[in-house]
């Protein structure tokens, strides 16, 4: 009796953990590149034509007030996969990698049981073999990427491999190869978790002319002011009139968002939506070529809300059954988190910004338990102050080639350093601390003049009035909040959480 009981109990734990495994969803993260919180026709954009993500929004949890971690891409995309603020693991701006001690997303699932697979931009390192910050070393199965961002007719480097030509509008391009990988990998029993990166709607802008026909009046009606980016015939700097712009910028945007909605027909006829994670956000705020209209102060690059606001949906029918929007601040530094939440797993050992929204997806979230934080590095290291690189440069040579050149080339090469000392003249720079409603932002240069400015973003969502004067006992709580996350960071940084 006693064996038939152990062999009894065997099977039923046996089967515990694989009805468990079974339940564990698929989880897939897209994000646009530089696409703003307005740019979208849910958040009431006059012109650009989001109807996927429009319907994303209506019928799955809108995150009203989701935000980069940064005002640029790849610090973005480091929080995005670590959980962690870039200036962490010296990700301080684009063309900064990330470290190869940084846990992921994609470490974290496999041990989970899922299959992974990274599409489109990393430049986080670059994506070739040997790599030792390529999606496979932080974590990936599979990867069809490119070390930046990339425009129709897109080069990609399969599996670290030499980058070729896909041919087409580069979001359906990205789609259809996930569509592929899920193909393949649906029938073996294993979750599925993909990152999607567009190189969508990041200058040069292009278009194929059925979207650009959807703009067709923009050039006449905004043909005044003149905005400058990159030309798609030399890769040099250009200056061109802000309507023929926002026609090709907008034409990307279209065809990103049709491409997602060719994702999410094909989950619905592969029986796989409603137990499907399907989220979107953008990196960061609109680049400043691309602003027309929007509610918000700032662009990319600024710490106010228009440089850090972004679009931001969920869909998952299985524990999201019907719409909701949610006030509540989240961050693509809480998608880690998150993913811990999921699939059972532990954080980190680690400091890690982010937190787990599972209690927002399941509508039991009154408000966010931690402040959002916001800095931008301005002491970055370099060779010629004696600074030793974190990794090889050679590894960080990049091979994928796009439009625009830099410094000569068509391709990006990334670069990391060890940082063993914190000085007192680390702390400057571009920040912010966001605690409930309440916003710091301060600005401070090398030569310690201070600026400093205090929002109610629930009341002033433009941060144009400045309650500093009013309220300086909220400034004064916030300023120590900040400096104490300041003194954890650059602890990280010295590679203490190693």
């Amino acid at each position: 009796m006693k064996l038939k009981a152990f062999f009894a109990l065997t099977a039923l734990s046996i089967f515990a953990s694989l009805s468990a495994s079974a339940e564990l969803p698929n989880i897939i993260l897209l994000m646009g590149d530089d696409h703003g919180w307005e740019e979208t026709g849910y958040n009431g954009h006059p012109y650009v034509k989001t109807p996927v993500l429009d319907e994303m929004a209506a019928t799955g949890l809108h995150l009203e007030n989701f935000y980069a971690a940064h005002p640029s891409c790849s610090p973005t995309r480091a929080s995005f996969m670590t959980g962690r603020h870039p200036n962490r693991m010296g990700t301080f701006s684009p063309g900064w990698s990330v470290r190869p001690e940084e846990i992921t997303s994609a470490h974290i699932l496999a041990k989970a049981g899922y299959r992974s697979a990274h599409f489109g931009k990393w430049h986080i390192g670059t994506v070739k073999t040997g790599s030792p910050v390529n999606p496979g070393a932080m974590g990936f199965d599979e990867w069809l990427s490119h070390d930046n961002f990339f425009e129709l007719n897109a080069s990609f480097s399969s599996n670290g491999g030499p980058p070729r030509v896909y041919p087409g509008e580069s979001s359906e391009v990205l789609i259809r190869e996930l569509i592929n990988f899920i193909a393949r990998v649906k029938g073996s029993g294993q979750p599925i978790f993909s990152v999607v990166w567009f190189g969508s709607p990041h200058e040069p802008y292009s278009g194929l002319p059925d979207d650009l026909a959807l703009y067709d009046a923009l050039p006449a009606k905004y043909s005044e002011k003149r905005v400058r980016l990159t030309s798609n015939e030399t890769g040099e700097r250009t200056e061109r009139p802000q309507g023929d712009v926002l026609r090709e910028r907008y034409a990307e945007i279209t065809a990103m968002d049709r491409s997602i909605g060719t994702l999410r027909s094909y989950l619905e006829d592969a029986g796989l939506r409603e137990n499907t994670l399907l989220f979107y956000c953008g990196d960061n705020g609109t680049s400043s070529d691309g602003s027309l209209i929007t509610p918000h102060r700032g662009v990319k690059g600024m710490v106010y809300d228009g440089g850090i606001l972004v679009p931001g949906v969920i869909e998952w029918p299985a524990r999201i059954p019907k719409p909701r929007r949610t006030s509540i601040r989240t961050s693509t530094s809480d998608l880690l988190p998150t993913i811990c939440g999921i699939a059972g797993q532990p954080l980190p050992d680690r400091p890690i910004d982010g937190i787990d929204l599972t209690p927002l997806i399941d509508g039991k979230m009154a408000e966010r338990s931690n402040p959002l934080y916001f800095w931008q590095f301005r002491n970055a290291p370099d060779e010629a102050s004696g600074a030793v690189p974190y990794i090889d440069p050679k590894l960080q040579v990049g091979t994928t080639p796009l439009v625009k050149k830099m410094r000569g080339l068509l391709t990006r090469n990334f670069t990391n350093f060890h940082y063993p000392k914190v000085l007192d003249t680390d702390y400057v720079g571009p920040r912010a601390v966001i605690d409930g409603s309440m916003k710091l932002v301060v600005h401070e240069d090398r030569n310690g003049a201070v600026k400093e400015e205090l929002f109610d973003l629930k009341r002033d969502p433009e941060e144009t009035r400045n309650l500093l004067k009013r309220d300086p006992e909220t400034a004064e709580r916030l300023r120590v909040v900040l400096r104490n996350w300041q003194e954890s960071v650059l602890n990280s940084l010295t590679g203490a959480d190693y």
